[in-house]
């Protein structure tokens, strides 16, 4: 005895979950395509008065098993009609991303095609090269590697600083860059960098955890804590 077995594309997914969404809707043309992003990101878009849905997916999520293809269409959908999302498809998808082979897969992927804009460590008012060795020396015994330093090409007042694992850099907001900002502040921005450097992000289970119990309790040792986060709250 022969059992059939039922394939759906992606479009059958999308479909599906969409009659599910909205079971008295007639379901519009849904056109995925996949994208060689530099990161796992996703977009979902209306057109042709709500006829067609156009959905692109970073090419990383290709050959993902059909249930993390469900719970993607579930995320976007719902966002897309605006409903509030369901926690089971969000852990789903979290727990996939935060597969350790799904996460190398996804590091190479943004070393290859991601781009780093890196200016210069040597600013108008600051050496980030000398900041970020004499915090070495004075709160990790000079025991970390120096990665690639560079003040931002603008003055971001939404990102203030990040460490990008894919491209080993630490990027500074050129907002700081400025006679008028006190040294300590810049040196606490640097030094809340390094501490990514001393505490990779962990992964548990479905959750990411960026900043782990361990690095707010470095975090507070900085000497200029309580000030440093008083003036950043000012700008």
């Amino acid at each position: 005895m022969q059992t059939a077995l039922l394939f759906e594309t992606v479009e059958d997914i999308f479909r599906r979950v969409f009659g599910e969404l909205k079971p008295r809707t007639a379901p519009p043309v849904f056109e995925v395509r996949y994208f060689p992003y530099a990161n796992v990101d996703s977009t979902i878009r209306l057109q042709e008065g709500h006829k067609r849905v156009v959905v692109k997916i970073s090419d990383l999520l290709e050959g993902a098993p059909a249930p993390i293809q469900e719970a993607l269409a579930h995320i976007l959908l719902r966002k897309l009609y605006r409903k509030p999302p369901l926690e089971k498809y969000n852990r789903r998808y979290r727990l996939y991303l935060n597969r350790a082979d799904v996460r190398r897969k996804a590091m190479l992927v943004r070393q290859m095609r991601g781009r780093k804009r890196i200016v210069s460590p040597k600013g108008n008012a600051y050496d980030l090269d000398e900041i970020f060795e004499d915090l070495n020396a004075r709160f990790f015994d000079g025991l970390l590697a120096r990665p690639r330093l560079t003040w931002s090409p603008r003055c971001s007042r939404r990102q203030l600083g990040h460490f990008d694992p894919a491209h080993n850099a630490i990027v500074i907001s050129r907002l700081f860059d400025s006679p008028e900002v006190p040294r300590y502040l810049v040196e606490y921005i640097m030094y809340h960098e390094m501490l990514h450097l001393k505490h990779p992000v962990e992964y548990r289970s479905h959750r990411r955890c960026v900043h782990t119990a361990e690095f707010r309790e470095n975090e507070r040792k900085f000497p200029f804590y309580t000030q440093a986060n008083k003036l950043l709250k000012k700008l």
